[in-house]
């Protein structure tokens, strides 16, 4: 009999779940939790890699674990496959291993290290006791051991330009566009126990030499092609005492060699794993291998075309590109083909992604999947679109926030800093209202900091958010969280915006136009353009008294100075700028009030870059802009 009324409700279940599953929020629920275990298995595999790493013998390539181990562990697993392919050349991952073993060796020879057989030096330990001795933390001392062992012939030390040292854990400046050897310079630096910095190709003159400051840079690996824009600059790079190589033959400026001359005539035999295997959480190596290499074939090209983006992918049999926003409306504004969705693409993973250019794209392109992600390099917080929901760039779900916490807080946009309530903490900010994204700060999620002055990462920690004492990341980004727990990009605070995928910072750019003689203030700021991702860099200007306004003087100087994408694209001149009562500039009121010349009743001018050149941003350049005939 009970059997009897049980069958009709077993009859039922599967209708019953179906209609469950129409819920949104159970759907994504499933989805959270798929993704919460994904994200938990990943871990534990990565604790074992690292756990197994630390336990084997330092003198082989399997210790260490870093991004030097993980190369020669896919090399091992398959060392036929293709991991690069540029221009129609493949290399496979042993040739990866190789190649970069002769960087890292050439490296080693100039630190003056001299690879030991025996490691131990007499001192009667086996490769298994050394290898215990390394698992239970003693790893500094056998590298400390065989790196000041003494070298045993007189074997000469590449020049390479100044008298600067490099040791163990120097960082080497690359200066180099998308190549094969970029990726074979980076992965010998890690294997030599080097840091790796990557310079914009665009920064010359002052940020250049601001970068290479901050970061400590020993040496500067230079691309041949721009050896000839550094010319200006030879004479600063000398006097940091950098070691200064270029990447090819020459002719080279006086100073220079070529580095991957000295690269070919080195060994391509494996190197112990001790030299790359990071000390602590600080080491570039340990947080560069966080961030993965899974094994996969990688289609590089030196230089992105929209117009030959498709065919390339179809050539090369692409299943998942990496995306900023700017290069998927870069696609969707190509004329349409024949062959754009004749494809094998199936994924896109990336950041900055417009709800319209989503839409846009997916119809245009699909079917693909977008797997949109927010994050910050300096950061200890990211989220994952991992359901794909458009505009989208994570969740803010409860199981989310269990290995990757964060808050939403209430932020003035005038004052520039976030409300507080009468006990002095901040305020969460309701479903709905945009808020600033802050992350606690502790030891399972660190804040490492910036190269340079340490007042920089002071001014990115709040400190009594929640309750007194406690210490948060401060992001400088606005999100929203919907009624349904999704996450959405709503804009950047402070003295950066973002243009044409890079970071630009106002007070830099202020203070490049501060140095014109002509100019008495400046107060730099992003403003939004219809159909343009980011914001497009503007410029209030107060001519000294007396001083006319220069406007060659002007672009001469900041195309000198600034990098193309830090190029202010509109410049407004006033007779005084407006501040704050404690003195800050007014930035708020000028980015809402834009450069429209039929409101703003002061004289504007736009960057033309055809002409190279500053012109009076007329109603007919305004209308052409935003009908997209102008390229800014």
């Amino acid at each position: 009999m009970a059997a009897l009324l049980l069958l009709p409700l077993l009859l039922l279940l599967p209708l019953l779940l179906l209609k469950l599953l129409r819920w949104p929020w159970l759907r994504w629920l499933i989805a959270d939790l798929a993704f919460t275990v994904r994200a938990r298995r990943c871990k534990r595999a990565l604790q074992a890699r690292a756990a197994a790493a630390a336990a084997a013998d330092p003198r082989g390539p399997e210790g260490g674990c870093s991004l030097a181990w993980r190369l020669s562990q896919l090399v091992r697993e398959r060392p036929g496959r293709t991991f690069l392919i540029h221009h129609g050349r493949h290399y496979s991952y042993a040739q990866a291993e190789r190649e970069s073993n002769r960087v890292a060796r050439a490296f080693l020879r100039l630190r003056g290290w001299k690879e030991d057989p025996n490691l131990d030096r007499g001192d009667g330990m086996g490769a298994t006791e050394k290898g215990a001795r390394y698992a239970s933390g003693a790893g500094d001392t056998i590298r400390r051991e065989a790196e000041h062992a003494p070298i045993q012939d007189d074997e000469a030390v590449p020049e390479g330009g100044n008298s600067a040292s490099l040791e163990s854990g120097s960082v080497v400046a690359l200066l180099l566009p998308a190549t094969p050897e970029f990726l074979w310079l980076w992965f010998g630096l890690a294997k030599a126990g080097l840091q790796a910095a990557f310079v914009p190709t665009a920064l010359r003159r002052g940020p250049l030499l601001h970068c290479l400051r901050s970061c400590g840079a020993r040496a500067l690996v230079v691309a041949p092609e721009f050896l000839e824009s550094l010319e200006p600059d030879l004479s600063d790079l000398k006097d940091l005492q950098l070691k200064l190589w270029a990447a090819g033959p020459g002719p080279h400026p006086e100073g220079f060699s070529d580095l991957l001359a000295e690269v070919a005539t080195e060994g391509e035999g494996p190197l112990p794993g001790y030299l790359s295997a990071p000390r602590n959480i600080l080491d570039t190596c340990l947080y560069i291998f966080t961030s993965g290499t899974t094994g996969a074939t990688v289609v590089l090209k030196t230089k992105f075309s929209a117009s030959q983006f498709w065919e390339d992918c179809r050539e090369h049999g692409v299943t998942v590109f990496q995306y900023i926003g700017e290069l998927c409306r870069y696609l969707v504004n190509q004329p349409p083909s024949e062959g754009e969705r004749n494809h094998g693409v199936r994924l896109a993973v990336g950041s900055g992604l417009r709800l319209d250019i989503w839409n846009r794209f997916v119809q245009r392109f699909g079917p693909l999947r977008v797997l949109e992600t927010y994050g910050l390099t300096e950061g200890n917080v990211a989220t994952f679109n991992y359901i794909g929901y458009p505009g989208a760039v994570g969740r803010s779900s409860w199981l989310y926030k269990l290995f990757s916490p964060f808050s939403l807080i209430r932020y003035d946009v005038a004052s520039g800093e976030p409300v507080r309530d009468e006990q002095g903490l901040c305020v969460p900010v309701p479903t709905g209202e945009a808020g600033l994204m802050v992350a606690p700060v502790n030891q399972g999620a660190p804040f490492l900091g910036y190269a340079g002055s340490p007042e920089l990462a002071q001014g990115k920690l709040l400190q009594d958010v929640f309750r007194p004492g406690d210490v948060f990341f401060n992001t400088g980004d606005l999100l929203v969280c919907d009624a349904y727990g999704f996450l959405r990009f709503h804009d950047r605070t402070g003295d950066t915006f973002r243009w044409k995928g890079e970071n630009v910072a106002t007070t830099e750019v202020a203070t490049v136009l501060g140095a014109l003689d002509f100019l008495q203030d400046v107060n730099v700021y992003g403003v939004t353009v219809p159909g343009q991702e980011g914001k497009a860099g503007m410029a209030a200007l107060v001519l000294c008294p007396h001083h006319p306004l220069d406007l060659d003087r002007l672009y001469a100087h900041i195309a000198e100075f600034l990098p193309p994408y830090a190029q202010p694209r509109f410049l407004r001149i006033q007779e005084s700028l407006d501040t704050t009562e404690t003195f800050k500039q007014q930035k708020v009121r000028l980015a809402g009030e834009g450069f429209n010349p039929s409101t703003v009743q002061v004289p504007l001018y736009i960057l033309d870059q055809t002409a190279g050149a500053y012109v009076p941003l007329t109603s007919a350049w305004y209308d052409a802009l935003l009908a997209g005939q102008v390229r800014i």
